[in-house]
């Protein structure tokens, strides 16, 4: 009886060291990013503004064209509602 009885100390301190020492962990790590966001913030990168604000029209046959693809590929199902150039 008394082996067993040793067993279950040492299975409870052992438990509770790395209850202990996880939780040491999670603080810590807490504080580190704190202290992190305070002294080191993230840069802010600037947005690109756009060239112009309205894009250029795309010309008549253009668009043709690629109705036409558009109809090939779909057997005359699909639709072109918007094509916007990048």
């Amino acid at each position: 009886m008394k082996n067993v009885e040793t067993a279950l100390m040492l299975m409870v301190v052992g438990m509770a060291t790395v209850f202990l020492i996880l939780v040491i962990v999670i603080y810590l790590g807490k504080l580190l990013i704190s202290l992190v966001n305070k002294y080191a913030p993230e840069e802010v990168v600037p947005v690109k503004q756009r060239a112009s604000p309205s894009p250029a029209p795309i010309p008549g046959n253009i668009m043709a064209a690629i109705a036409a693809a558009v109809n090939v590929v779909t057997h005359n199902k699909g639709r072109v509602s918007k094509v916007e150039k990048r």
